[in-house]
């Protein structure tokens, strides 16, 4: 073929199309219905089955939901979070506050941006690094290390404390003011240095613009507590009170959990990754001066036994997906042979998981939880999953993913140090590798 698409191009591909019937079938179909729906295979809708050998005791029995937000890392890191409190006060029912976890975060991040201006400013402004910076200065996305950052700086309150807000549950409007915002400061700092101004100058210029962003978030979200009462009452009903708390406290005293002691195992199998390797990404973070992202890149086998034997020792695992790829939200099904696009199409479809990561056909996107698995001569069946989409999808809000679908689409989890061997634990003594800001690994979970 040409360069360009002659009449004699358009004569061949109309004959090819019409010489195969089954073509004809696909396009009566899909001019008048959802790709989805005609494409989804019976034999994998009707074989769903809610049951695992292996499922946390302590699973909350109520799902949680984001709403129109992108803190599906947040409410995963909460809900693992919560288990353990669930367990200590012996609670049928319990969720940290996410719209307190979300002030700090959007706080944070904020600080983060405005210090990587000051670190940027003699880069052009339509350089690549500068146009990636200024793409999405707060948005709600996360990974598992900036997750911990916010617990150990800024703790945690029950929701009930500081409540869920109109922004916080729908935060499109109020990122977009942020974001403007944000990038009218970068351009009064890249200004000011144009002009000589001092390094120092630009500094008291910074707290004032944290200042109005402080601001704008207590009008948004509402302004944090920093001290607060907590009552409830547990399964036999024993009422629980506890006074005089900050949220430091109430994280470090009373959550019986020690996030510092969980690390984030991925799986990237691209041509410029090493296996048995420790990853950081540039550029990425929350708050300044806090622990990096640091990414363990290790076999799938690796990640699937390390969380086995997290579950089986009843702790939940946090990761991160492609949500989006062969899912069902209503069935709450991710399943690689859910749909057959390719009989509908009557093409294939090559890439693998590496060929998806390095062409932009896929990427981390979403975070959740595993809470159970179902294990069969000890390998891995099916994975039970708690999103944070409420209670509608798949089994009450929990979801299933089989096992040949974690090979293609998961891409990271989080465990403790004690389940890894020591070859994988000892990866995180190394000096990471530092990846490009826009690497598919630095992707945001929303």
């Amino acid at each position: 073929m040409k360069d360009s698409i002659s009449k004699t191009n358009i004569t061949k591909f109309n004959k090819e199309f019409k010489s195969n019937p089954t073509n004809k079938i696909s396009r009566n179909a899909l001019t008048r219905s959802q790709i989805d729906n005609i494409a989804m295979d019976w034999d994998a809708f009707r074989m769903v089955d809610h049951t695992y050998s292996n499922v946390v005791t302590n699973e909350m029995k109520k799902v949680t939901n984001q709403k129109a937000s992108g803190r599906c890392w947040g409410f995963a890191g909460l809900n693992l979070m919560r288990i353990s409190i669930a367990e200590k006060y012996n609670l049928a029912n319990f969720e940290f506050s996410q719209n307190y976890f979300m002030f700090f975060d959007k706080l944070e991040k904020s600080n983060y941006f405005l210090e990587n201006i000051l670190k940027t400013l003699d880069e052009s402004y339509d350089s690549r690094l500068m146009m990636h910076l200024l793409d999405s200065p707060v948005q709600d996305g996360g990974q598992w290390d900036m997750f911990v950052n916010l617990i150990e700086k800024y703790g945690v309150v029950p929701q009930s404390v500081m409540a869920e807000s109109f922004q916080s549950s729908q935060s499109r409007m109020m990122n977009q003011f942020l974001t403007r915002k944000l990038r009218e400061f970068a351009w009064t700092l890249r200004s000011m240095n144009d002009k000589g101004k001092k390094i120092t100058d630009l500094r008291k210029e910074k707290e004032q613009m944290m200042s109005v962003i402080y601001t704008m978030l207590c009008i948004c979200l509402g302004d944090p507590p920093t001290k607060f009462d907590w009552q409830t009452r547990d399964k036999k009903n024993k009422f629980i009170r506890l006074t005089d708390l900050t949220p430091q406290d109430f994280y470090k005293k009373h959550c019986n959990i020690d996030l510092k002691d969980k690390v984030c195992l991925i799986h990237a199998p691209m041509s410029n990754k090493k296996m048995n390797e420790l990853y950081t990404v540039s550029y990425l973070g929350n708050v300044v001066g806090g622990q990096i992202i640091k990414y363990a890149n290790v076999e799938i086998d690796d990640i699937k036994k390390a969380a086995i034997k997290s579950i089986k020792s009843n702790e939940s695992v946090w990761f991160g997906c492609d949500v989006g790829k062969m899912f069902h939200r209503q069935l709450g099904l991710m399943h690689m042979d859910l749909y057959d696009y390719e009989a509908l199409f009557g093409t294939k479809f090559k890439m693998n998981k590496a060929t998806r990561l390095e062409y932009g056909d896929s990427q981390m996107t979403h975070a959740m939880l595993f809470t159970g698995v179902d294990l069969a001569d000890g390998k891995s069946r099916r994975w039970r999953v708690e999103n944070s989409w409420g209670t509608k999808g798949g089994d009450k809000g929990y979801y299933l993913m089989t096992d040949r679908w974690f090979d293609e689409y998961n891409y990271e989890i989080v465990v403790d140090k004690k389940y890894l061997p020591k070859r994988i634990l000892d990866l995180f003594d190394r000096e990471p590798v530092a990846l490009e800001p826009w690497d598919p690994m630095g992707a945001l979970a929303i």
